[in-house]
Formats: structure tokens, C-alpha cells, sequence
């Protein structure tokens, strides 16, 4: 059948929103009791995504006498961790010489290399957890399609020579190789990075539920974090919830899109809204004229780029911004898309991939990213007041995640570490502005970006100054 809205062609039981695809194939988890009443723990965490998820197994696993709880108020990956786009990418957010800034370039170096390293320790974790994730690592394909996006992907290449990308991690590659790896119609240059694995989001974070449950980490869901109050007059932090208060002698806010969500954090990191389509698994035939043996991640350098991947199932996952932004930083609950967006996805994916044209999709969903107004992940645990956070990941959250969880490990050990001495520790930045001028900015910046892609797929060959002015009020 075909959407009445948008005339793409839908599978019969086509869905939109259920919180992901991800979860319709492994069916939403069984709830988790919650929180019973007031609590005392040496660590209580908000937020049951990924963050909080690697903060506790990697605390847990390094002193297993810490009472540590996560407070989470749907169920253990609702969020980000079980809606993205499956990349575990080794790209880090944010200006490499803003990073610099803090403690000099060869600090960003390292943070980069972190970052190559956490990608594998993802993959190592899940096996020795048993958790089948559809890991597979084939690496990472940027393609450019028209002048501009390739005077882009050139530079870009040559500019990551200095900041710790040698050959191996990232190159330009040769038109036969590129048509080896993927057919994507239109592609003028491609680059690849072996330090990227294709994954399904949601086995990777209900397995890391499960492990971190074994090793006795208190997991309580259904339990809603309303404020977070620091030490004070000889009280612990305390996370104060709708089912009573949890102190501890760390509090850790791990809450990524959904911070606007507690008390006086309505400005501190803005929800951007992506958005996802899944097509229905595709026949041997059409996989035989675009390739992708390799389950390479891809993406294109357009300025409101796109994000795929080829499941374990034969489909094509494909994401992009839709609606970025809810005024006054509202999230959704369920994860339902609107319509123009669905299309949107969908003459995306026929243009880089026509050989699927024929396909349907079969659902469609959301979810919201946590990005800070300099664009620029964070960790940080401020030992005075007991508390910590880390995010801001500005949608490359899924290794990075792990580099945060192992640091706020550290952090809260008070140890000096490789990782604590990273360019993104103890990074503050302002908060953004109070509406309406933060819906109208991101409204302008997103518009301005797709004005910036109509005009060079039409004629330009150099970046737009559509595409410059946005990053000039952006901040980025």
C-alpha cells in the first residue's frame, strides 16, 4: 500500500513511532520494578541509556562493594540507546580546535585515538557478555554527490592528518574500490574508515541491562528524576524522584536529549529531534546490484546529511534530522515521526540507492539528541557538590558513551588517568538561549542547511553561504 500523505510505498503493517524498529524486532522489554521509596547509594544514576549503562558496568566491575543504582523513567534504553542509527563510530562531536583549546592538540589526538580503542572495547565487551548485538565491523563509507560535497570530503581528509587519522584510519578512496564496496547512485568521492561497526541498537543495550543487572547494579525504571540537588550543609547529592529521594555520594546525570526534563536544565543541552526509516528485508537481486557485502556504515556530506546501514536482516536503515526541534525542548514519548518526514527518508534512500525504489518501508520512528550550545561533548564530576554528567553527544553517541562511562569511572575513583586528562573532562559551556529565540535559531539554522543542499545539488561547487551562515549562528 501507499501512504495517502506522502504516496511512498508502506509494507502492510507498516508502523510509526512503537519507540523503534529496533524494539519491534526484539519485542519492548519486560519492566523493571520501581524505585520503592527513599534510598541511600554510594553512586545513583539518571538516566537508563547507554551512558548510564557503561558508568555502571565499568564502576561496578572496578570496585564491586559500590552500592550503585539507575534511575530511569520509561525502561533501560528507551532513548537514544535504542533508537539510533546503529553506528559504532569512532567520529567524536564537536571542533577538534575547540577541544585543542583546553589542553593543547596533541590532548585532542589522544581523545581521538580514545575513540579509535573504544569502538573495539565496545566489540569486546559484547563478547565476553554474550550479547548479540549484529556486530559487525566493516567500517565507515562518506560519499560525496556533487562538487561541492567533494571539495568538502577532500578537505576534511586532509585536515584529519593532523589531528591523529593516519592512512590506515581514514582515505580517499579509488572509484573502482568505492564501487566495490557500495553502489550509491551519484557518488563523486568516497572516503573510508575502517574504525566503525554496524550494530542493532537495542540488542546492545537491552544485553548491557541484563549484564549490568548480574553484576548487582540496582535498576529501577518506571521512576522519574525530577531535580537533582547537590551536597550540601553536610546532605549528601540527592536525586529526588516522584517514588521518593535516592542520596548518594555521587549523583550522575546521564539523561542526553531528555536533561530539558529537570528542574533549572531546561537550557542546558537542547533535544535535537532524528529520525529513521526502515525498509522491509530486501530480495538477493537487488543486493547484487548495490553490494554492501561489506556492512559498511554510510553516510553523505550534505549539510542535513543522512545515516545508514544494511541490517542483519537485509534492509536498509536510513536517518536523517526531519523536525529538529520542539519548542520549549518538548520531547516525544512514543517515537512517532511525522509524514513529510517519512517521505523526506524516503527520497533520500531511492536517490543514493535506486535500486531499492521497489521497496516498502515498514516503520518509521524518532528520538532526540542531547547537543550543548557549543556542539561539544562532555564529561564531568565535580567532587564538591557530588555531581557528575556526561553527554551532549550531538548524535555520535554510541561509542562515545563507553569512553564516558569508563571516565566517569575514574573520576569518581579518583583516579588520574589517561582518561581524565582528556580535552572533553570538565568542559563548561553557556546554556542556550531561552525561547522563542531558541526554536526560532535552530528553525533558521535548519532551514539555512537545507537551502545550502538545494543550492549545490543544483549548481554550486563550493560550500553555500547558506551552509556558513548557519554555522556562524549555530556556534558550531
Amino acid at each position: 500500500m501507499c501512504s495517502v500523505t506522502t504516496g511512498i510505498p508502506l509494507t502492510q503493517d507498516f508502523a510509526n513511532g512503537d519507540v523503534s524498529f529496533w524494539y519491534r524486532q526484539i519485542g519492548l522489554p519486560a519492566r523493571r520494578p520501581a524505585l520503592p521509596g527513599p534510598r541511600d547509594y554510594d553512586v545513583a544514576i539518571v538516566g537508563g541509556g547507554y551512558t548510564g549503562l557503561w558508568t555502571a558496568y565499568y564502576l561496578k566491575q572496578a570496585d564491586p562493594g559500590l552500592r550503585i543504582a539507575i534511575l530511569e523513567k520509561e525502561f533501560a534504553g528507551f532513548g537514544a540507546s535504542g533508537r539510533n542509527g546503529g553506528w559504532l563510530s569512532a567520529e567524536f562531536a564537536g571542533s577538534r580546535k575547540r577541544h585543542a583549546g583546553a589542553r593543547g592538540r596533541q590532548a585532542m589526538i589522544d581523545l581521538q585515538h580514545a575513540m579509535f580503542r573504544s569502538v573495539d572495547e565496545v566489540i569486546a565487551v559484547a563478547r565476553e557478555e554474550g550479547i548479540d548485538a549484529d556486530i559487525h565491523k566493516g567500517g565507515l563509507l562518506h560519499v560525496a554527490t556533487n562538487p561541492a560535497q567533494r571539495r568538502r570530503l577532500r578537505a576534511e581528509v586532509a585536515e584529519l592528518r593532523g589531528w591523529g587519522y593516519g592512512e590506515a584510519d581514514m582515505r580517499l578512496l579509488a572509484r573502482d574500490e568505492q564501487a566495490e564496496r557500495v553502489q550509491a547512485a551519484g557518488t563523486l568521492e568516497a572516503a573510508y574508515s575502517p574504525h566503525c561497526a554496524r550494530i542493532q541498537p537495542a540488542k546492545l543495550a537491552v544485553g548491557l541491562a541484563a549484564a549490568v543487572a548480574r553484576l548487582g547494579v540496582d535498576l529501577y525504571e518506571d521512576t522519574t528524576v525530577t531535580e537533582l540537588r547537590p551536597r550540601r550543609d553536610g546532605r549528601k547529592a540527592t536525586a529526588v524522584t516522584t517514588r521518593g529521594a535516592v542520596t548518594a555520594d555521587y549523583v550522575i546525570r546521564a539523561t542526553e536529549g531528555f536533561t530539558a526534563g529537570l528542574a533549572g536544565q531546561r537550557r542546558q543541552w537542547l533535544p535535537m529531534n532524528s529520525s529513521m526509516i526502515v525498509t522491509e528485508p530486501l530480495p538477493a537481486e537487488v543486493w547484487k546490484h548495490l553490494g554492501w557485502s561489506g556492512n559498511e556504515t554510510v553516510g553523505d556530506e550534505a549539510h542535513a546529511y543522512i545515516y545508514a546501514q544494511r541490517t542483519a536482516d537485509d534492509r536498509i536503515a536510513i536517518g536523517g534530522r526531519g523536525v529538529p526541534y520542539r519548542f520549549g525542548s518538548r520531547t516525544d514519548t512514543r517515537g512517532a515521526t511525522q509524514p513529510q518526514t517519512v517521505a523526506l527518508l524516503w527520497r533520500m534512500l531511492i536517490k543514493l540507492f535506486p535500486a531499492a525504489a521497489d521497496a516498502r518501508v515498514q516503520h518509521a520512528w524518532c528520538g532526540v539528541l542531547g547537543v550543548p550550545r557549543d556542539w561539544c561533548s562532555t564529561v564531568h564530576l565535580d567532587h564538591a557538590s557530588g555531581l557528575g554528567w556526561a553527554g551532549g553527544y550531538v548524535g555520535s553517541g554510541v561509542t562515545t558513551t563507553n569512553l564516558a562511562g569508563r571516565t566517569l569511572r575514574d573520576l569518581v575513583l579518583r583516579r588520574e588517568t589517561e582518561l581524565t586528562g582528556l580535552p572533553w573532562v570538565g568542559r563548561q559551556v553557556r546554556q542556550w538561549e531561552p525561547e522563542p529565540l531558541r526554536w526560532a535559531g535552530v528553525q533558521l539554522i535548519y532551514a539555512l542547511f537545507r537551502a545550502a543542499d538545494r543550492n549545490e545539488n543544483e549548481r554550486g561547487t563550493t560550500t553555500s553561504v547558506y551552509a556558513r551562515l548557519a554555522d556562524l549562528i549555530s556556534g558550531r
